[in-house]
């Protein structure tokens, strides 16, 4: 399948002054869960509790209705986070767009997925005050790594059957993974193969995945980030199956029947700290995640109106 446009290449622009408050809040927000808090699983419950609060105050800040899913793992109360802004004339028209909170066991997790989180509550902050023509949910998954990776308690599958259950309209899913390391060296990006015949080297870009029935919102998705936005950008649209295209939370929607996409830096393919106790703040690109952060905002407000 074809995919639009062509990916940026070229000098990147310097930050505007929104850009680097962006870049800095986000700063603020990774050091928050990867350094303040820490490892957050349910093996240190009262870590992935503080980083419950810590988003859903986030939000209550931003002004946003926000809403606790809570189930148990044995006895650990374990929390999907929710946050709402009601379409004006399609409000039953649902866009979301979430990331996980938790860590993997041993590591603090800055890019795997603090980073996601900081871009999430980024958006959230810049559609403050907007009316959008589709509901948007802003999501904080919980239980998105092992041992509960694809398991019936893995957190966004929880939240995707209950919004299935609902018979809710939910037009697209956008999945922030991992989306602060960068590097411009040749060599620093790995591939399943064959992949690696078809895409670049070079680790410098953002990459959009789905499946092949979330082609029509992939598609729109990175075709307005690319018009809209210069920094480089790969899509991909492959099987399910493919080996890791389904490794994040967007996987959880494809189960529910819901259109849904990856947005990623392409984690353990790219970044040497994945699921290490080295991924740590300092080692991440914020002025790339302001970037990122600005772009994606325009592509969501491209799909609610």
């Amino acid at each position: 399948m074809i995919i639009p446009g062509h990916s940026y290449r070229g000098e990147l622009h310097t930050l505007t002054p929104v850009e680097q408050a962006c870049a800095e809040r986000m700063r603020a927000d990774v050091e928050y869960l990867s350094e303040t808090i820490g490892e957050r699983n349910t093996c240190h419950p009262a870590e992935l509790a503080k980083a419950e609060e810590f988003i859903s105050d986030k939000f209550s800040t931003l002004g946003y209705s926000t809403r606790l899913d809570t189930y148990s793992i044995g006895r650990v109360k374990v929390s999907n986070i929710e946050a709402t802004l009601p379409g004006q004339s399609k409000p039953y028209e649902i866009i979301v767009i979430g990331a996980h909170y938790d860590s993997a066991h041993g590591t603090p997790g800055a890019d795997d997925n603090a980073s996601g989180v900081a871009v999430l509550l980024e958006i959230a902050r810049r559609f403050t005050g907007l009316k959008p023509e589709r509901t948007i949910r802003f999501v904080a998954f919980v239980n998105e790594e092992p041992p509960y990776f694809q398991t019936e308690q893995m957190g966004s599958l929880v939240y995707a059957r209950g919004c299935r259950q609902r018979n809710e309209k939910i037009t697209g899913m956008l999945c922030l993974e991992s989306l602060g390391y960068y590097s411009t060296e040749p060599g620093s990006q790995l591939y399943p193969p064959p992949l690696e015949k078809l895409y670049p080297n070079t680790g410098d870009f953002i990459a959009f995945c789905g499946d092949l029935a979330s082609y029509p919102l992939l598609r729109r998705c990175i075709k307005h980030f690319r018009t809209t936005t210069q920094f480089p950008s790969e899509g991909l649209i492959a099987p399910d199956k493919l080996f890791s295209v389904g490794w994040s939370d967007h996987w959880s929607f494809w189960q529910a029947r819901y259109p849904a996409i990856m947005v990623t830096d392409t984690a353990f393919l790219r970044n040497p700290h994945y699921h290490l106790p080295s991924d740590i703040p300092e080692t991440l690109d914020y002025d790339s995640m302001a970037r990122i952060a600005e772009g994606l905002k325009r592509v969501l407000q491209k799909l609610t109106d």
